[in-house]
């Protein structure tokens, strides 16, 4: 049998693709997955020449699993996520007492199918997106090489990039567009002269991953301990493996608060000590908030920590940037195949600008509660959460859950437009799963009232189908079944009957199951506007 020869990582890129993604962590590597399995042509450079190998983003919401999912990458690799389990909260806050201050339900039941809040060791799952990636035809990984420019013209961008450890050897790429996932330094944001818009908060924090030697018995998934005299967290990061992050304190200097020995110091308290735990990894982070403006230029587009940075006091950072990469992949796709004109790019940007914003703003008020360190202000603040925590139905309160910033890809659905549409367990054929796998992921038509197909007009619903659309009867009285009743509850939250989803899980349009053929009607016109006067 012949074998086919091992890749070389640290080749050259092909000189011309379809996209090129610069930047190979969890972000471009999903964007190239996603991009690749849609017939794109798509390499990935990465400057560094081997994988980080030490840990990161740490946390991971049930959305952002489901992109996984979409990408097919949970069917083999689910134990790679711990999910937070129990009866409330999972997200605690307390004060220096230990006194519960307010709890967030990170134990919800989510939208998605998956857990809400799951842990994770960011190495693997890259290391998993990797493979992914260089086993989808059309898509490969070059380590060790630099972005060093990029020009434009009318169809397309020429880049060159350079080898990280030998700058005078230079390839050029052609490509039809550029995705710069590069990071919160990104080359390509600088080359494009974007600037960052700042949240104005900022604060140095410790960060130390350990891997516990004994069994830990902690109260919460996360909990943030307002405690002026050291604010810090503490967080489950995943499969036999815990987070501590501390506050630099105006008496400590970077320096001192970079040492092994502080790490060790700070988590005495917690009985972490060298002969409980085995340390991975110390590092110190300035926690911020910032966002780029615009997230496109041309045919340039950002993505992940490139467009926006956050306090990871949500854990939304990465499944921020997750969420970019299938915001932009499926528009590329439709725009790559003629199955939407260029307009549906324009969204894009203000979208997830829109989105991401309310998230820094949601995480940069848990920042500004859990880093105060004037006693006076202090108690005063845990008085007040204690005053709200005395309401028993008010102590635990939701997660945030933003819309799509505007304008969008939507339209006006009392509300339901531009939040996240539903995934719940499916029976159909003597199958049992969750419906992207089940029924199908990309474009869902679902209603509740009968089959939309029966109220299409036909032209529309082969163009549907067309775009890699499904549509399903989920009244009951066809094959397929709402094994949970997940989705007779949804709809009736949301007090409607159908809902037109995207491929991002955002919800285009909804309304009674009557106005189905008026839901795909807009939806062509969206993706194919009529050209105006003098076009």
């Amino acid at each position: 049998m012949t074998m086919t020869p091992e890749r070389d990582p640290a080749a050259a890129p092909p000189r011309v693709v379809d996209c090129l993604v610069v930047g190979g962590g969890p972000v471009g590597l999903l964007t190239a997955v996603l991009l690749g399995q849609a017939g794109l042509r798509v390499a990935v450079v990465e400057r560094r020449p081997r994988r980080y190998p030490l840990p990161r983003a740490c946390t991971i919401d049930h959305e952002a699993i489901r992109i996984l999912q979409a990408a097919g990458l949970m069917a083999e690799h689910a134990e790679l996520f711990e999910p937070s389990r129990g009866d409330r909260g999972g997200y605690e806050f307390r004060n220096g007492r230990g006194e519960l201050l307010q709890a967030i339900d990170w134990n919800r039941a989510a939208e998605s199918g998956w857990a809400n809040t799951n842990g994770f060791h960011q190495p693997d799952l890259e290391a998993a997106l990797e493979g992914l990636a260089v086993a989808t035809p059309g898509v490969s990984v070059h380590r060790g090489w630099s972005f060093q420019t990029v020009s434009q013209h009318h169809d397309g961008v020429s880049v060159h990039l350079h080898r990280t450890d030998a700058p005078a050897e230079v390839a050029p790429v052609g490509s039809r567009w550029l995705v710069g996932a590069d990071g919160a330094n990104s080359a390509v944001r600088r080359r494009l002269g974007i600037g960052m818009e700042d949240s104005g908060f900022t604060a140095d924090w410790l960060v130390v991953d350990y891997a516990p030697l004994v069994e830990e018995n902690w109260t919460a998934f996360v909990t943030q301990y307002c405690d002026p005299a050291q604010p810090a967290t503490a967080v489950n990061s995943g499969p036999g493996r815990r987070r501590f992050e501390f506050m630099r304190r105006a008496d400590m200097t970077i320096e001192e608060l970079g040492l092994e020995a502080t790490a060790w110091r700070l988590m005495a308290s917690w009985g972490v000590t060298p002969e409980t735990a085995r340390l991975e990894r110390h590092a110190v982070y300035t926690f911020r908030g910032r966002w780029a403006h615009p997230w496109r230029v041309g045919n340039v587009f950002l993505a992940g920590d490139a467009a926006h940075v956050m306090p990871p006091f949500l854990g939304q950072g990465m499944c921020s940037g997750l969420r970019d990469a299938l915001a932009l992949a499926w528009r590329l796709d439709l725009v790559h195949r003629g199955l939407a004109g260029p307009a549906v790019l324009e969204t894009y940007g203000p979208e997830r600008a829109g989105h991401v914003r309310e998230l820094i703003d949601e995480a940069v008020a848990a920042g500004r509660v859990i880093c105060e360190l004037d006693l006076e202000r202090a108690a005063a603040r845990d008085a007040e959460m204690k005053r709200f925590a005395a309401d028993p139905e008010a102590v635990t309160r939701e997660p945030p859950h933003p819309r799509l910033g505007r304008p969008s890809l939507t339209i006006d659905s009392a509300g339901v437009d531009g939040r996240l549409a539903p995934q719940g367990r499916v029976h159909v054929d003597g199958r049992v799963g969750l419906f992207d796998d089940v029924v199908g992921g990309g474009w869902q038509l679902i209603s509740l009232g009968g089959d939309p197909a029966e109220l299409c007009d036909a032209g529309d619903l082969a163009w549907f189908q067309q775009l890699g659309g499904v549509v399903a009867d989920l009244s009951g009285r066809g094959h397929l079944h709402d094994v949970d009743g997940f989705y007779q509850r949804w709809f009736a939250a949301h007090g409607c009957q159908a809902v037109l989803a995207r491929p991002d899980f955002y919800t285009f349009a909804a309304g009674s199951h009557t106005d189905v053929p008026h839901m795909l009607a807009r939806l062509r016109q969206a993706l194919h506007p009529a050209p105006t006067a003098g076009e």
